[in-house]
């Protein structure tokens, strides 16, 4: 298994995108590269504390490569904004893509490379290598699946979509 962590704004609309792709294995939502020990989502809601709402993604890579994933998270980002996804605002909502894997840098720039191609304006996604992750509360683990009328930036389709989309071989 592999993994990647990827902040694509709220993470509990990113964490269930992300559980509907084949090949996804489990997720953990979370707070990533920030400056404190520990942080709650109290903490971080602040935008004091330097962390971005954050998806933990393990993978079958024999399934869903990194280079299908991150385009899939490039169909879930709006990737020309900067700290900012749907109606959710601040730092903690910026889009990034960390790795814990230095040999993923290249299919990182790659994807980024493909995907700039088909933008006007600069891509505004972090990729940096991955300094520290802290779980977030149990209430945010699975926080859809627990309340599927609960609040969500991105639209319903994207879900059904994420559910019928397939790693082309």
């Amino acid at each position: 298994m592999k993994e990647i962590y990827l902040a694509g704004g709220c993470f509990w609309g990113t964490e269930h995108f992300f559980k509907q792709i084949e090949g996804v294995v489990e997720t953990e939502v979370g707070f990533a590269n920030g400056n404190t020990e520990r942080p709650t989502y109290k903490e971080v809601y602040t935008d004091t504390t330097g962390y971005a709402e954050t998806v933990r993604i393990c993978y079958d890579e024999q399934v869903a490569d990194l280079e299908f994933l991150l385009n899939m998270f490039f169909k879930a980002i709006e990737p020309t904004s900067l700290n900012r996804q749907g109606h959710d605002e601040g730092t903690r909502y910026r889009t990034g893509v960390y790795y814990t894997d230095e040999a993923d840098l290249p299919v990182i720039r790659k994807v980024f490379a493909e995907q700039q191609t088909l933008l006007t304006e600069p891509i505004a996604v972090e990729v940096e290598p991955l300094h520290n992750f802290y779980p977030a509360e149990d209430y945010h683990q699975d926080y859809l699946d627990k309340n599927p009328e609960g609040y969500c930036h991105l639209p319903l389709e994207l879900f059904a979509f994420a559910r019928k989309a397939k790693m082309k071989k």
